[in-house]
């Protein structure tokens, strides 16, 4: 099983500078392989504004995709297809192609995530498919985990840019005073921002996706 991840970007048409855009996912990307190094391949641009990477588990790719959108600039944003399932490279003309049922459960996942932005969840931003011939076993645990992932994406959209910046900092093991320092601000004005925007939480959810990283 391989959890394979399409991203592209939120409204790019809108975009006073695509090119400059699409750079700064690219630096977010690798700053957050540095800080969790768990894709099986990083998120990396294919054709116009899309990306695709791999992840061996499904809480290895939702820990490295919250990370993600949580160090993402205002005015930059990204959705993402989610797909469960099995790879089958092709090879043409030298060139390794990602193809297979998960890519194909990815590229309906991201379609689906649009129409919720459209209709019934504008905050949404991710959503989650099991590859048809998948154990069925998995459609629970995909849809525990796309319920999950709704719920957090209408939590990290609600947010400013400098509480993002705070949460992330605190999934990756910042302290209130590394990041008080790091902001110019006091302590006590972290710690609030934290407490307003309900950031313990995904902080909590972050530790429970990277338990395993981290034993």
């Amino acid at each position: 099983m391989t959890v394979a991840v399409i991203a592209d970007i939120v409204a790019s048409r809108r975009l006073a500078d695509r090119a400059g855009a699409q750079r700064v996912i690219a630096d977010v990307v690798a700053e957050v392989e540095r800080a969790l190094p768990v894709a099986s391949a990083p998120l990396t641009p294919v054709a116009g504004d899309e990306l695709q990477g791999e992840y061996a588990t499904l809480p290895r790719a939702l820990a490295s995709l919250l990370l993600i959108r949580l160090a993402l600039p205002d005015g930059v944003d990204c959705r993402f297809g989610v797909g469960v399932g099995a790879v089958r490279p092709i090879d043409i003309d030298g060139r390794v192609v990602p193809e297979g049922p998960a890519w194909w459960a990815a590229r309906a996942a991201i379609e689906h995530v649009e129409r919720l932005q459209q209709r019934a969840a504008p905050l949404a931003r991710t959503w989650i498919e099991r590859a048809e011939g998948e154990d069925a076993a998995m459609s629970d645990t995909i849809a525990l985990a796309g319920a999950y992932a709704l719920a957090r994406d209408h939590a990290v959209s609600t947010m400013s840019e400098r509480t993002r910046r705070l949460t992330y900092g605190r999934c990756i093991g910042r302290s209130q005073r590394e990041l008080a320092d790091a902001e110019g601000i006091s302590q006590s004005a972290v710690s609030q921002a934290l407490a307003t925007a309900g950031s313990s939480t995904l902080v909590e959810g972050f530790a429970v996706l990277t338990a395993g990283e981290r034993a």
